[in-house]
């Protein structure tokens, strides 16, 4: 666990600066980057009733951010933000990129390049649950997250020990296996490998998958749900606190230098973590003040 700084602290700044920002002994043990997609729109606020959220047209609130379609662009931005993000890592770290596949795969390359493959973790696909709109190939129902560790995918920090990283076993492999019962009634099976036994207890679900399909995106982008905030591109709490819960532990240090509205920080604040938040949209830097001062956290603000 990396050394405790005074305080939680939110930048005004572009993402590589933020991280560069940082005293050079501070450790980072969780990151998380959500950058633009390269959609090739501007992206907009939903502030009072009657605006759209989401890419900009007549009814469309505040400007929030600019999301180009040069993916040459993206990845010459992004570039920067690899090798400082790295440079800040503890030993234990892990680095979440999430993207969609309008260029996760050129990210991935370019990320490959700063971290090595060894470092490679592995990806998560995350399904919102928006629906098809593809009207000549299948529709784009699903985004990326690839992670990445310090040096070797080996000393990444993961944990299956909360339920937000289990899924239950499928109803077949209960009927099959899950037969016997303990002395408290709990119906379990046991495995043996290399001669030693394992226990699984039904209740307990399994370890979970790289496909996750039980977040919808709409409990973050409605403003019938005290989590939204207008923002656009604004991901749900639970993702969140799914990745936080793998990756780190209470008091572990988390940054995320596209914070956007807020959600990492407001997360990893809840869960015990301490975060360095940054954001170059003025109104993602309104937004997430916003939202951890009604949240009641205490942060410092400053100036890349």
């Amino acid at each position: 666990m990396s050394a405790i700084p005074p305080t939680n602290r939110l930048f005004r700044g572009e993402a590589a600066q933020v991280c560069l920002a940082l005293p050079e002994a501070e450790k980072l043990d969780v990151v998380y980057l959500d950058p633009p997609y390269a959609v090739g729109t501007t992206m907009a606020m939903r502030e009072t009733p009657g605006e759209a959220r989401g890419r900009k047209h007549a009814a469309s609130g505040r400007d929030a951010y600019v999301d180009g379609a040069n993916v040459d662009a993206l990845l010459a931005m992004l570039a920067p933000v690899f090798v400082a993000v790295r440079e800040r890592m503890s030993d234990e770290a892990s680095f979440y990129l999430h993207m969609d596949a309008r260029a996760v795969h050129e990210a991935k390359v370019a990320a490959d390049r700063v971290f090595g493959r060894r470092a490679f973790v592995g990806e998560v696909i995350w399904t919102p649950g928006n629906g098809s709109r593809g009207a000549r190939a299948f529709g784009m129902t699903h985004q990326t997250l690839l992670i990445y560790a310090r040096n070797d995918r080996k000393t990444a920090r993961f944990r299956v020990d909360h339920p937000l990283l289990r899924e239950p076993f499928a109803s077949t492999s209960m009927k099959m296996h899950f037969k016997n019962l303990d002395a408290d009634g709990r119906p379990y099976r046991e495995r043996s490998v290399n001669g030693k036994t394992y226990r699984y207890y039904a209740d307990e679900g399994r370890r979970l998958g790289s496909v996750w399909t039980d977040i919808p995106a709409m409990v973050a982008n409605t403003p019938l749900r005290k989590e939204g905030t207008g923002y656009p591109t604004q991901k749900p709490e639970l993702l969140l606190e799914r990745i936080l819960r793998a990756a780190s532990v209470a008091g572990d240090s988390v940054a995320d230098f596209m914070c956007g509205s807020g959600t990492t920080l407001a997360v990893a604040a809840r869960l015990g973590r301490r975060f360095v938040g940054g954001d170059a949209s003025p109104v993602a830097i309104e937004v997430t003040r916003k939202r951890l001062d009604a949240a009641g956290v205490p942060y410092a603000f400053m100036e890349a």
